[in-house]
C-alpha cells in the first residue's frame, strides 16, 4: 500500500503508515538499552550505573535534532501543502546544513567538559571515572546522532516511512552486534560499550544523508539553499517543544538520580536505570506515532483541508487511549521478567527494579495523551503551546512531583511522581485543545 500524506486516512491506513515510525523509534531506543544491558551482565553494576548517570547530558545535546527535525519537518510539510516544492527543499537543506554545524560545536564542548558536568551531576570516585570514560568515547559521534533524530521526521515527510524504519534497524542491529563483539570476545568493557553505540549512531546519520544528497525519487532533496533567519527562527519555534521535553525530561532524570541517590543509594539509580529503559521503548509507541502522523497534520493544515485534519486527529486521540491501555498491561505483566533481564544477577536490586516498574508503569494510562497533543500543536505550527504542554508536562509538573511526593509517600512516591505529574498535564492539555479548537478545526 504506497500511501501519501495527501491522500485520505482511515484508523487502519493511519496505523499502516505510522507503524515503520513507531518501530523505527523503538530501534532508535535500542542503543542505551543495549549497552546497559550488557554493561550491567557482563562489566558491573557501577559501570551501569555510570552510563544512566551520563545518558541525560547526551540527551540535553540530542534535543537539539529532535528540535530542528520536527519544526522543520511541521514547516517544510506545511509548504509542500501550500504547492511550493522548491521552497521546501531550500528550509530543508538549511536545516540540515545548520544541524550539523551545530553537532560539531556542541559535541566539542561536551568532549572538553565530560569530567567537571558528571562531577557538578554528583559523580564521584568510581562512578566519576566511568562517566568520563564513556562520554570522551560517545561525544565525538553526536553529529551523527542529531544528523539521525533529525531525519528520522523527514523520511516520514518524503513518504519513505518504511526506509526510516530499515536505517533504524540498521543502526540497532549493528549496535547489538558491535556490543557483543566489543564487550564479551574483545574485553573491552564499558569503552567498548560506548565505541559500539557512537558506530551505530555513524550508521544512523550516514544513511539518510546519503539518501537526501542523492536522486532519490521523492520531494526532497538537499541541496543549495541560502540563509533565512525566519524559516529558522520558525523551525526552532516549532520544534521547541520536543527540544523543551528532552531537555525537561533529562533534568528530570538528573534530579530522579539524586533524590534516588539520597533515598537509596547506588541500587536506586541502577534501578531507575532499568525503568528508564523500558520506558524508553514503551515511549517510543507514542512518539513513533506522533512523529509518523504530524506530516499528514502539517499537509492538510497547510492545504486547508479542515475535514480531513479533523478525521485524523479523533482517531488519533482514539489510538492513544488504546495503546495507553495495552502498553500498561504489558509492563505490568513484563515486571519482573525485564528486572530480570537487567538486574537478576542481584535479589535486593531485582525486587527493587520489579517493584518500582509495577508502579511507574501505570503513567502510560495517560502519557501518550500528553505526547500527541503536543506533538499535534507542532505539527500545526503553533510551537508556543506545544512547547508550553512539554515545559509544564515534564519540567514543571515531575519536577514538582518528584520533590514532594517522596515527602508524602516516602521511597514510592519517586515511583509515583511521573503519575501525578501526567494527570497534571492532561488538565493542561484539555484546556489548550478546547481553546482552539475553532481555530484549527480539529
Amino acid at each position: 500500500m504506497n500511501l501519501k500524506i495527501s491522500d485520505h486516512f482511515t484508523t487502519r491506513t493511519l496505523l499502516h503508515y505510522t507503524l515503520p515510525t513507531i518501530v523505527m523509534m523503538i530501534f532508535t531506543s535500542v542503543y542505551s538499552i543495549v549497552d546497559g544491558l550488557f554493561v550491567s551482565n557482563f562489566v558491573g553494576k557501577t559501570p551501569f550505573a555510570a552510563i544512566n548517570f551520563i545518558y541525560p547530558v547526551f540527551m540535553v545535546i540530542g534535543s537539539v535534532g529532535f528540535m530542528m527535525g520536527t519544526g522543520g519537518c511541521a514547516l517544510v510539510a506545511k509548504t509542500l501543502g501550500e504547492g511550493n516544492q522548491e521552497k521546501a527543499n531550500r528550509i530543508f537543506s538549511l536545516v540540515v546544513y545548520v544541524t550539523f554545524g551545530v553537532g560539531v560545536a556542541l559535541s566539542t564542548v561536551g568532549f572538553l567538559l565530560v569530567e567537571p558536568i558528571s562531577h557538578w551531576l554528583g559523580a564521584e570516585g568510581d562512578l566519576l571515572a566511568d562517566c568520563v570514560r564513556y562520554g570522551r568515547i560517545i561525544f565525538p559521534a553526536l553529529p551523527m546522532w542529531l544528523l539521525q533524530t533529525m531525519f528520522q521526521p523527514f523520511v516520514v515527510a518524503a513518504e519513505r516511512p518504511t526506509l526510516g524504519l530499515l536505517i533504524s534497524v540498521g543502526a540497532g542491529v549493528a549496535n547489538i552486534v558491535l556490543d557483543y563483539l566489543f564487550i564479551i570476545p574483545f574485553g573491552w568493557g564499558l569503552e567498548g560499550a560506548a565505541l559500539a553505540t557512537a558506530l551505530s549512531q555513524c550508521v544512523g546519520g550516514l544513511v539518510p544523508l546519503i539518501f537526501f544528497l542523492s536522486h532519490n525519487g521523492t520531494t526532497l532533496r538537499i541541496g543549495p539553499t541560502r540563509w533565512d533567519g525566519k524559516a529558522l527562527a520558525q523551525t526552532c519555534l516549532n520544534g521547541s517543544s520536543e527540544m523543551a521535553t528532552n531537555i525537561s525530561a533529562s533534568i528530570v532524570v538528573m534530579l530522579y538520580n539524586a533524590q534516588l541517590l539520597r533515598y537509596i543509594g547506588e541500587n536506586g539509580v541502577a534501578a531507575f536505570g532499568v525503568v528508564g529503559y523500558v520506558q524508553f521503548i514503551f515511549i517510543a509507541v507514542f512518539l513513533g506515532y506522533s512523529i509518523g502522523s504530524a506530516p499528514i497534520v502539517s499537509y492538510n493544515h497547510g492545504a486547508q483541508r479542515h475535514g480531513e485534519l479533523h478525521g485524523v486527529v479523533r482517531r488519533s486521540f482514539r489510538l492513544m487511549v488504546g495503546f495507553g491501555v495495552l502498553l500498561t498491561a504489558l509492563a505490568e505483566l513484563l515486571a519482573e521478567p525485564l528486572s530480570h533481564l537487567f538486574v537478576g544477577y542481584d535479589q535486593e536490586l531485582f525486587a527493587l527494579t520489579t517493584h518500582a516498574l509495577q508502579i511507574y508503569s501505570l503513567s502510560f494510562l495517560i502519557c501518550g495523551l500528553n505526547i500527541y497533543t503536543s506533538s499535534l500543536f507542532t505539527a500545526l505550527n503553533n510551537g508556543v503551546v506545544s512547547a508550553v504542554v512539554s515545559f509544564s508536562r515534564t519540567l514543571i509538573f515531575e519536577c514538582g512531583a518528584v520533590l514532594l511526593i517522596p515527602r508524602l509517600l516516602g521511597i514510592d512516591g519517586i515511583w509515583w511522581s511521573v503519575s501525578f505529574a501526567e494527570v497534571a498535564a492532561l488538565a493542561l492539555c484539555a484546556i489548550f485543545l478546547v481553546r482552539y479548537k475553532e481555530r484549527y478545526h480539529y
